[in-house]
């Protein structure tokens, strides 16, 4: 049967609301997805991606799908095998791309994937008839143009599948977002529009010019302030990170590549970087900064600095944290995700000027399979991108992380900044296939580290918990920071009688935590004993400042961020502003095997004569990684041999789902929770019921999420302390603890309580 017309979508009530066309559909797919294409040199190879993606709907069984009936069609992958045929000598990289733009990428062959292969899905027997009429309404671009994009990729390294993988990637994310984009708009012409999400859409973002005048204008204001409140030791404190500010500025000017910003903690890295992204940002034509902070437990409070620092353009920035889990795809329709439904997943595109994100969320999506990760990379393309305290990225995925940074700064025109106390030794040709040509953006950092020199250093030797919890009794001010979780839950309650007791847990929410971080820095403000317990949370970034830090051993890197909360601003004196190491004695706190092995390599360096008294220097920090690394090995730096597999992997069959699987930063992997603990959590949660779309809400959500490991979540589940939200509409994304007895003031959500235990213990 031919049709005088085909469409893309159509709405719930056909005879009001006139359906999708579909040719009109993939010409304006094409545009979006060649206007993201083109930021990374790739405009004609995501514009055919547009084009072909939905070319198996132009078949009478999903028109008749669009008329009612309850059809299953495969309509993907024919768009895939056009792509082939009409360009043979690079359609695969095509053909993953719009094969999987609703189930996601799947590998090129072999049977290991949840997702059929690609070669199995070409190979459908059961696909339904084209119709000729897409060759009527659709206009191929020529082979020379796709080819010659191409032929500008430079691979690192030898690596070409590396780099291709990467790249299909980056069509892949142009396209799916592209496509969410364009049936969003077919359907917001006659769908009611949840408030807040349209707000957002219709929301004017500023330039990155009227932002670095909010952030010039705030500094001036913040540099007035200091100076009037600034006295002795602190007043000197202020002056070095203000040239540390200026002479990181002032390098703004050079080319897009590399970068590393290495100042001690309390420095003022923070502003420093955000100053010089915007700058060098302007400077080159970029799109957006994006910071990629190491822990969630700290994005809020840094998205809150940079929001005082560009106000009244806070709407600037982006905070983007939490995945929440996409709902199970149905395995008897592995493409449901298609017209509305598509519209209720919590994606999120990073089109915001500026994008605070961690690493875990940024790197996994960098090596990511599925549209709900993938949708956002393109906008990272064009960017300059701080990856703040650069020394926590994980081991056993460093190699390959390392490889992305290069990537994207080789092929897609962004800028990395390392930006840390502890700059990783990462560099060629220390480190085998290191980081190249990277330029710092500190004068001289050996000079600046004496300069910033506010504590010192001494190990106390070994403590039991009783020990330990003395030293905590015996001084008014003090921060203890150990390796779990259950160690500072002991420690506090062993002290929790005293005045100023607080504990800090990654099982408080983001807003909870800052809420108690508030109080400890009143406290310490108006001179009140303030003893803090916490774990390496509290490391990464956190303003906080006492005169006293005593650190479980753990690696250099951590024992230079534990000194970073000690005497910040000297506001005592160096050599009575201590930080302490001790190892601890009990048995159940032995830390896990890694982070032994991290504290065994610092003890090494320390008990070296040319570092011993200058612990925090970077010459020793740089001992400390060469070290670190040289017992590692290469094949402990990429455990899942990421890098070999994408070297020795072809077009054809290139390994997406393999990869996305082996690429986990946290081995293992966490779930969100929702905590709705008071008025807006409450009413974010309960505009799930009637909303119709959901960034909005999901951006609102974020600050009330706990991640737990996922056998924690299948028990909470099972004894039903959570559940999800409006699961009719979201499927399990967004799921609240419904049990708050499970959430204390003290310690956050605890599944350990014995309430909790006993009611899973009747479970059958």
């Amino acid at each position: 049967m031919i049709r005088d017309a085909y469409s893309a979508h159509s709405s719930l009530n056909p005879a009001l609301s006139p359906a999708q066309k579909l040719s009109a559909h993939l010409l304006q797919v094409a545009v979006l997805a060649s206007q993201s294409g083109s930021y990374f040199g790739a405009s004609e190879l995501s514009k055919v991606c547009g084009l072909l993606h939905d070319l198996g709907k132009y078949c009478e069984p999903f028109q008749r799908k669009l008329e009612g009936e309850k059809l299953q069609v495969n309509h993907s992958t024919w768009g895939a095998k056009i792509a082939l045929e009409k360009y043979p000598q690079i359609g695969y990289l095509l053909a993953y791309v719009i094969a999987g733009h609703h189930a996601g990428l799947a590998n090129g062959s072999g049977m290991s994937g949840e997702r059929s292969s690609l070669k199995d899905r070409l190979a459908d027997p059961h696909l339904p008839k084209l119709e000729e009429a897409w060759q009527h309404e659709v206009q191929l671009p020529e082979m020379a143009a796709l080819a010659a994009e191409l032929g500008q990729l430079k691979p690192a390294n030898g690596n070409v599948g590396f780099s291709l993988a990467f790249l299909t990637r980056m069509i892949f994310s142009a396209l799916v977002d592209a496509d969410y984009l364009d049936t969003e708009r077919y359907y917001d012409q006659f769908e009611p529009v949840h408030a807040q999400s349209a707000e957002i859409r219709a929301r004017a973002m500023p330039t990155l010019l009227e932002l670095r005048s909010s952030l010039d204008a705030y500094m001036q204001a913040f540099k007035a302030k200091s100076a009037a409140n600034a006295k002795g030791a602190s007043s000197e404190v202020n002056q070095l990170r203000a040239e540390i500010l200026a002479y990181a500025r002032a390098q703004a000017s050079q080319a897009p590549g590399l970068f590393s910003l290495t100042v001690p903690t309390g420095g003022g890295k923070t502003l420093a970087s955000l100053a010089f992204a915007l700058d060098h940002a302007i400077a080159h034509g970029q799109r957006r900064v994006i910071f990629v902070i190491p822990f969630t437990s700290i994005v809020e409070q840094n998205a809150s600095v940079f929001r005082d620092a560009l106000a009244p353009w806070s709407d600037a920035v982006l905070e983007h944290h939490s995945a929440f889990t996409a709902p199970q795809l149905d395995q008897n329709d592995p493409e449901r995700y298609q017209a509305q439904t598509k519209l209720r997943l919590a994606m999120e595109n990073w089109d915001a000027p500026v994008i605070v994100t961690t690493a875990v969320q940024f790197f996994e999506s960098l090596f990511a399979a599925r549209t709900s990760q993938c949708r956002k990379l393109h906008n990272i393309a064009g960017s300059v991108v701080v990856i703040d305290e650069a020394q926590t990225i994980p081991l056993h995925v460093l190699r390959p992380a390392m490889a992305a940074m290069d990537e994207l700064a080789r092929n897609y025109k962004n800028s990395i900044v390392l930006c840390t106390a502890t700059q990783p030794a990462l560099e060629a040709p220390d480190f085998k296939g290191g980081l190249q040509n990277v330029r710092p953006l500190v004068k001289d950092e050996a000079k600046l580290a004496q300069q910033l020199e506010r504590v010192r250093v001494r190990h106390i030797g070994n403590l039991d918990d009783e020990a330990l919890t003395e030293h905590m009794r015996c001084r008014e001010q003090v921060l203890c920071i150990v390796n779990n979780r259950l160690h500072a839950r002991a420690v506090y309650q062993s002290m929790a009688d005293l005045p100023g007791a607080i504990h800090l847990s990654t099982l408080m929410y983001a807003k909870h935590r800052s809420a108690v971080l508030a109080t400890a820095r009143q406290r310490l403000k108006d001179q009140l004993p303030c003893r803090i317990v916490s774990t390496s949370l509290i490391e990464a970034g956190v303003d906080i400042s006492l005169p006293t830090v005593m650190r479980a051993e753990a690696g250099l890197d951590s024992i230079a961020q534990a000194a970073g909360r000690c005497n910040r601003n000297k506001e005592w004196p160096v050599d009575a502003s201590e930080v302490l190491i001790f190892a601890n004695t009990n048995a159940q706190w032995a830390p896990p095997p890694e982070l032994h092995e991290f504290a065994k390599t610092a003890n090494s360096i320390l008990r070296q004569e040319d570092y011993r008294n200058a612990p925090l220097s970077p010459a020793a920090i740089k001992a400390y990684f060469d070290m670190l690394y040289w017992q590692k090995g290469d094949d402990q730096l990429d455990t899942a041999r990421i890098l070999e597999q994408l070297k020795d992997a072809k077009l054809h069959n290139l390994p997406f789902e393999d990869v996305e699987k082996q690429f986990q930063m946290i081995k293992s992997s966490q779930l969100p929770i929702i905590i709705g603990r008071d008025d807006e959590a409450e009413k974010a949660l309960k505009s799930l019921h009637f909303a119709d779309k959901v960034g909005g809400i999901a951006r609102t959500l974020q600050p009330y999420t706990v991640q737990v490991p996922r056998n924690a979540f299948a028990a909470l589940r099972q004894a039903r302390a959570i559940q999800p939200v409006a699961p009719e509409k979201w499927g399990e994304q967004f799921m609240e603890l419904v049990n708050l007895d499970l959430y204390s003031e003290e310690f956050g959500l605890w599944w350990e309580e014995p309430t909790f235990m006993e009611a899973a213990s009747y479970l059958f």
